[in-house]
């Protein structure tokens, strides 16, 4: 089984930054993409950030800018580093792995139980 805990989130004032970070351990053979995920209320969830292993990124266009997405291959971690925070970027914020357990065996998706964003004056 493989898990995802992510730590980072909290409130924060408009202009502020917040850093996410999200390891992930257990049976692990290789991790292909690892990214960020949000949902507002009453929204569906959005992608935010991904990283590939080779570290081409990908960005949602309301956050690029301001938002840059890390990982360590090592430690098998994926970072969000959050700059000049917004009401609207208030959200649970959920971690993705996408994950090949045993080698030649097909990639799984893998969540995280998801950490709280609220930017609020």
């Amino acid at each position: 089984q493989v898990q995802l805990v992510e730590s980072g989130g909290g409130l924060v004032q408009p202009g502020g930054s917040l850093r996410l970070s999200c390891a992930a351990s257990g049976k692990i053979f290789s991790i292909n993409a690892m990214g960020w995920y949000r949902q507002a209320p009453g929204k569906q969830r959005e992608l935010v950030a991904t990283i590939t292993s080779g570290g081409s990124t990908t960005y949602a266009d309301s956050v690029k800018g301001r938002f840059t997405i890390s990982r360590d291959n090592v430690k098998n971690t994926v970072y969000l580093q959050m700059n000049s925070l917004k009401p609207e970027d208030t959200a649970v914020y959920y971690c993705n792995a996408v994950v090949r357990v045993v080698a030649g065996t097909r990639l799984r998706d893998y969540w995280g139980q998801g950490t709280q964003v609220t930017v609020s004056s």
